[in-house]
C-alpha cells in the first residue's frame, strides 16, 4: 500500500494534536507539514512499521521536539463548569504526555513509544500534568460507591490529582441527595449500590436535571454493555489501575474542551 494512503487517515487527528499542543492553527498545521515533508524526502522512516498511527505521531514528536514549541496566550480549556486551565502553564513534554492519553486516546505504552521513553517517565509526566491542571481548576467529583474500601482508594486518588471529593453516596438516594447539595463537576458511579438500588438509576436520574461526565467503575460491565441502549463512554472494570482511573477522569473532564481549542 502507498505510503500515503497509509498516512490520510490518521491526518486529521495529527492536526487535532497539534493544534491542541501549540494553540494556533497555522503553528500546529506548520509542525504537521514538516513531518510529511520528513516522510517524502525519506520514505524509509515510515517503511516496515506495525502501526502506522503511533509512527507518524512519534515522527511527529520528533520533529517538535527539534523545533521550539511556540504555544498561544489563548490555549485554554474549561474543564467541567470550573474556571478555564492555561496549557501554556504546562511544559511541552507534559503537554504532550498529556494530550496524547486523554485526547487521542493512546495507552500509556504507545505513548512511550511516541515520546520515545518508557512508560514510568510518561507516568510521571501525566500526574504533573493532573496536579498543574488541578492547581488551575479545582473540580469538585462525587463518589457512588457502596464498598469503603474502594470508596477510600477513590477518594484519594481523587485528592492525589488536586482535585476535591464532594462526598461519597452508598445508595440511588443518598446519590441523589448528594448531588444536590454539591453539585460536583464530575462522577464516579459503581452499578451495584448497597440497599440493592442501582448506580445506573442514580446517574440517570442526575442526567435528567443536568450535564456533566460520568465514569462508570464495576465489576458488572455487562450491565451497561448491552447494545440495548446508549453505552456509557467511559468505563472502568474492577479490579482497576489507580492510573487508569486518573486518566479517564482527566480525559472526561478535558476531552470536549481540547476537540474544541483544536477545531
Amino acid at each position: 500500500m502507498p505510503i500515503s494512503d497509509r498516512i490520510t487517515p490518521h491526518l486529521p487527528n495529527l492536526r487535532r494534536y497539534a493544534r491542541a499542543l501549540t494553540g494556533t492553527q497555522a503553528s500546529g498545521d506548520a509542525y504537521v507539514a514538516a513531518t510529511l515533508e520528513a516522510i517524502l524526502m525519506d520514505p524509509a522512516v515510515f517503511a516496515n512499521v506495525d502501526d502506522d498511527r503511533v509512527r507518524l505521531f512519534r515522527l511527529l514528536s520528533r520533529m517538535i521536539s527539534s523545533l521550539p514549541v511556540s504555544v498561544s496566550d489563548s490555549v485554554s480549556l474549561r474543564p467541567g463548569a470550573g474556571a478555564s486551565v492555561d496549557l501554556g502553564a504546562v511544559p511541552p513534554r507534559v503537554r504532550q504526555a498529556l494530550l496524547l492519553v486523554t485526547m487521542e486516546s493512546f495507552p500509556t505504552t504507545h505513548a512511550a513509544e511516541i515520546l520515545e521513553t518508557d512508560e514510568a517517565e510518561v507516568r510521571a509526566l501525566l500526574d504533573t500534568a493532573f496536579r498543574e491542571i488541578a492547581a488551575q481548576a479545582e473540580i469538585g467529583i462525587m463518589i457512588i460507591e457502596d464498598e469503603p474500601l474502594i470508596a477510600m482508594d477513590l477518594a484519594d486518588m481523587v485528592s492525589d490529582m488536586g482535585h476535591r471529593v464532594t462526598g461519597i453516596a452508598r445508595t440511588q438516594a443518598e446519590a441523589e441527595k448528594l448531588w444536590a447539595e454539591t453539585r460536583p463537576g464530575l462522577i464516579l458511579a459503581d452499578v451495584k449500590l448497597a440497599d440493592g438500588s442501582s448506580g445506573i438509576d442514580a446517574v440517570n436520574s442526575i442526567l435528567a436535571r443536568t450535564d456533566l461526565p460520568v465514569i462508570f467503575i464495576t465489576a458488572y460491565p455487562e450491565k451497561l454493555l448491552t447494545g440495548e441502549r446508549p453505552e456509557p463512554a467511559y468505563l472502568i472494570s474492577k479490579p482497576f489501575h489507580p492510573e487508569t482511573v486518573k486518566v479517564l477522569i482527566n480525559q472526561a473532564l478535558m476531552t470536549k474542551q481540547i476537540h474544541a481549542v483544536a477545531a
